[in-house]
Formats: structure tokens, sequence, C-alpha cells
């Protein structure tokens, strides 16, 4: 595993930190679950999670497959495609980044909005 400036390449999965992880974002109105298959330290608080990583509350789901989430500061950064969906609202993107105990999703990339 090498990253360099929020980087990532994958060299091998043989050496795995923590097997389905899992771990939650907590704000004064909503909880946050983040699981995936596999995870890894980068640092004491910066955790690779990687292989069908979602963040669910109550309002919306977050898919992608490559995540940092950041335990101390409960922020999470994706560089790969992801698919937000609500009730009424699909977004597909190239990534995104949770800020501010989840309060802001910001998406980047080519990224699609769907309203029904």
């Amino acid at each position: 595993l090498s990253m360099n400036q929020n980087k990532i390449t994958i060299i091998s999965k043989s050496n795995i930190d923590i097997s389905e992880p899992k771990f939650a974002i907590n704000n004064e109105t909503k909880k946050i679950y983040i699981t995936a298959k596999e995870g890894n330290f980068l640092s004491k608080d910066k955790i690779l999670l990687t292989d069908n990583v979602k963040f669910e509350s109550n309002d919306f789901i977050i898919e992608t497959e490559i995540v940092i989430f950041d335990r101390g500061k409960e922020t999470a950064h994706s560089e790969t495609k992801s698919l937000f969906k609500t009730e009424n609202t699909t977004i597909t993107s190239d990534g995104f980044d949770i800020n501010d105990k989840g309060k802001k999703i910001i998406f980047y990339g080519n990224s699609h909005i769907k309203l029904k």
C-alpha cells in the first residue's frame, strides 16, 4: 500500500489490518454508519477502507470502493466512482468528501444528479 498526497495505490491485499471494519460519524442530528470489507491503518486515526465501502444514515446511502476515513476528525475522502442514494435523489460522481461530522458532503469530478 502506498499513499502520496491522497493518491492511493494498493500494492498487496495480503496484509489486512481490519476485516469487515465498522465505524460511525456522529453529529447533533444524525449518525452515519460506515462499513467495508477491508481496512488498513495509514496512521493512528486515518484508515484506508476498501471493497464495498458504504456510508448509511436514515436519510441516505453512499457506495464506493476506496475511502480514507479519519476517525479523529470524523471525515472521509474518496477518489473512486461513488453512488449516493436517497428516496428521491441519485448522484453518481468520481469521488466525494464528507466534512463537518457528516453535515457537508461534496461530490466532485464527473457528477450526475437524478431527481425523482
